[in-house]
């Protein structure tokens, strides 16, 4: 089951000077992985002369350059060295990921590594290992679940390859994909998984809207495409965080584990059903397969780390003038003071959006004479 977009990996070095036995081989593992990617890539040139690659997939990985450089110009992403390079040997996503939680609580498991601090999930390189962890987690009676990533980023610390599965798949997911990544290289706070995927979530789709219209115009079928897909995402994260909202309300109430674990599967049920009702209202197929997996605990705080929060994330780039660049500048700015930046975050907004509610109610009170008046 494809949960999330992308994963943010560590660097391998820092993580091997200070794991622990167990870890030392989920970390040699990875490190085989990334080798295994960056060995085999090869120069974007030389991938479009081979005859491997169908015109479309071609197509797709000649925009490559064009979205990287329209995201460090445009939208002041970070320039690095990252997609220059295309790894052609496997037709599957690079990453499977495995996720857990508490039975009774939503709150992720976590893995604790240098540099990055914790994360809510580990990535495999291959199904064998991932479904050995998954294992070990069930063991210890724990919501689990397990996925995979279309891509991921080492935050500068490797030349990242575009991976042969995004070419093959439409362009809005391409260019989404692409600045997305750019996005945890520019800005990634440690410890925040939450905050790091909820930027990279609004700059991916609000990104390649405007990347798209500049390059092939607004009428352009991606163009629209990709407009559809941040319709499909409020709705569905108003939709998600309806349903978070009931589980934490239902899971701080004073009753058993026994009866938690009851009645959160009418929850999870009568969630299915609202969200059948909303897929009439999807444009995209983006989520279509919600709930195609088993509902647990795990399986919604991995979607949830991507989609809970767009809508918080979609005012702030609407009070900093609809400017990625500026949203990017502001929240580089307000992640330098202390305390858990989404609260604060949540709090700005709250405390921004108020002025405007003012004005508001005092220009709905003023008779009509005189708002025509003011023309």
């Amino acid at each position: 089951m494809r949960i999330t977009r992308t994963l943010s990996i560590f660097t391998i070095l820092a993580l091997l000077s200070s794991a622990t036995a167990c870890r030392l081989t989920y970390v040699l593992h990875a490190a085989a992985g990334q080798a295994r990617l960056l060995n085999n890539a090869i120069p974007v040139e030389e991938a479009l002369k081979a005859d491997s690659l169908g015109f479309e997939e071609r197509e797709r990985l000649r925009l490559v350059a064009q979205v990287k450089a329209f995201g460090e110009n445009e939208l002041g992403l970070k320039k690095t060295k990252n997609y220059q390079t295309v790894y052609l040997e496997s037709h599957q996503p690079p990453i499977y990921v495995v996720a857990a939680s508490p039975k009774d609580r939503l709150i992720r498991k976590t893995w604790w590594f240098p540099i990055l601090g914790r994360m809510p999930s580990l990535g495999f390189f291959d199904e064998k290992s991932a479904r050995a962890e998954e294992e070990r987690l069930l063991e210890d009676d724990l919501d689990v679940i397990l996925g995979v990533a279309d891509a991921y980023s080492t935050l500068g610390w490797f030349q990242d390859p575009v991976t042969l599965n995004l070419l093959e798949g439409s362009t809005v997911d391409l260019v989404e994909t692409i600045l997305h990544e750019m996005t945890h290289t520019t800005l990634y706070l440690k410890d925040e998984a939450e905050f790091n995927e909820g930027l990279a979530v609004l700059v991916g789709k609000m990104g390649t809207i405007q990347f798209l219209e500049k390059t092939f115009g607004p009428s352009h079928p991606s163009t629209i495409e990709a407009k559809k897909n941040v319709e499909d995402e409020r709705l569905f994260s108003s939709f998600l965080a309806s349903l978070l909202q009931q589980l934490e309300q239902l899971y701080d109430s004073p009753i058993s584990y026994e009866e938690k674990l009851t009645q959160r599967e009418k929850v999870f049920a009568r969630s299915l059903v609202r969200f059948d009702g909303i897929k009439a209202q999807l444009q995209t197929h983006r989520f279509a397969l919600f709930g195609s997996a088993t509902m647990n605990n795990a399986y919604l705080l991995s979607i949830g780390l991507y989609h809970r929060h767009f809508h918080l994330f979609e005012s702030v780039l609407k009070q900093n003038g609809s400017s990625i660049k500026e949203t990017l500048s502001f929240l580089r700015q307000f992640s330098k003071e202390e305390g858990d930046i989404l609260m604060r975050l949540q709090d700005w907004d709250r405390l921004a959006e108020t002025p405007r509610l003012h004005i508001r109610s005092i220009i709905d009170a003023l008779p009509r004479t005189y708002l025509i008046g003011l023309k």
